[in-house]
């Protein structure tokens, strides 16, 4: 395998290329419009014989006694052993500006040792914030994302069967408490901070509304003045500025998977002069005993005697060669591909590069 997806990027879009343009909502999180995140302990029932072992997750047990108890159904003292019952945890995120009696997604994950929630049903489960307040209430039919079949002598399993979801399966129950409308100043929170795209969004906000409504606080704050905007309402604020199109500065950098040989890097990436030298030993040792057999008729034993044979083997590799100064890193690995280097001795050369000081961006390995 080669890394010709690189080549054939960097081909495709030269280095000297300018970037697009991009939407300032596309780039920040406005300062009071964010979701919050809900949880749930819940049961899932009907499942095929691939729910919860009781003896495995007494919880499961305990929940469904609560639940029986509840709906006027005493079982104090019984012993439950079925087998198409789950306990699962039941999540979600309740999105900005949610009103109650709208409907959000939820996701369902096995707690205990159920083999499948595959054509389950999620019995009503009241959903927490991190306040300890239940603000949505999940029900519905369980879409696993799997599948498993198994016999007596063998099993096989498709996806991951033991989690799915419920398209629009919570009501949301209560609202958020804020109150958009009062806010007389807004932050915008730049999801990769930086001083130039801060200076730039400062610039675009003030030109769109012909006064200075915006001030850069830091890389990765820029306040709007909501007064000085002359606008109806902080939405009509944010209405008007978030599709304004701005150019962002992002930092060089690399990225590398060892696991799949996949090498990603961005455009403004330079290498200083610097020569490369690479190539491969590999030892290999290989245990052929010898077995000794005593002559006939005799009272000998067999021996057998260790044979090892071990050699060194060099295998080609790249000669010194040196890079120019400023060479952009997709030409050095066009070179490196012409040259027949393999994804994992590439990634090692990029490492030895960074340790030389010669690569100059960000470096990260994963």
């Amino acid at each position: 395998m080669r890394i010709a997806l690189v080549v054939a990027v960097a081909a495709a879009f030269p280095v000297n290329a300018l970037a697009s343009p991009v939407r300032i909502k596309d780039l920040v999180e406005f300062d009071g419009v964010r979701g919050n995140d809900l949880v749930g302990y819940g049961l899932v029932v009907g499942l095929n014989g691939t729910g919860d072992g009781i003896r495995n997750a007494p919880f499961t047990e305990e929940i469904m006694t609560n639940i029986l108890e509840r709906l006027g159904v005493n079982v104090s003292g019984e012993q439950f052993r079925p087998k198409n019952v789950a306990a699962v945890f039941v999540t979600a995120n309740l999105p900005p500006f949610a009103r109650a009696g709208s409907r959000i997604d939820v996701t369902v994950s096995a707690v205990g040792d159920a083999k499948s929630l595959l054509g389950g049903t999620l019995i009503m489960t009241p959903l927490n914030a991190a306040d300890g307040q239940i603000y949505a209430v999940a029900q519905g039919t369980v879409i696993a994302g799997g599948a498993v079949a198994e016999g007596q002598g063998a099993a096989t399993v498709e996806g991951v069967p033991t989690a799915g979801s419920i398209p629009s399966g919570a009501y949301v129950e209560r609202e958020i408490d804020f109150d958009f409308t009062q806010l007389s100043m807004l932050r915008l929170a730049l999801r990769e901070p930086d001083f130039t795209t801060a200076a730039r969004i400062e610039t675009r906000i003030n030109a769109s509304f012909g006064r200075e409504v915006a001030v850069m606080l830091d890389a990765g704050t820029v306040e709007l003045n909501v007064g000085a905007t002359r606008a109806r309402s902080p939405a009509h604020a944010l209405g008007r500025i978030e599709n304004l199109s701005v150019e962002p500065e992002r930092r060089a950098r690399v990225v590398v998977d060892q696991r799949s040989g996949t090498i990603v890097m961005g455009e403004d990436v330079r290498i200083s002069r610097v020569a490369v030298s690479q190539g491969n030993l590999t030892l290999r040792i290989q245990e052929r005993p010898l077995a000794i057999q005593p002559n006939p008729f005799t009272d000998g034993e067999t021996v057998v005697v260790p044979r090892t044979e071990a050699e060194i083997l060099e295998e080609p590799g790249i000669g010194l060669a040196e890079v120019p100064e400023g060479t952009s890193l997709s030409e050095v690995v066009a070179g490196l591909n012409a040259l027949g280097v393999s994804p994992r001795d590439m990634i090692d050369i990029l490492k030895s590069i960074k340790s030389a000081g010669a690569l100059h961006a960000d470096f990260v390995v994963r």
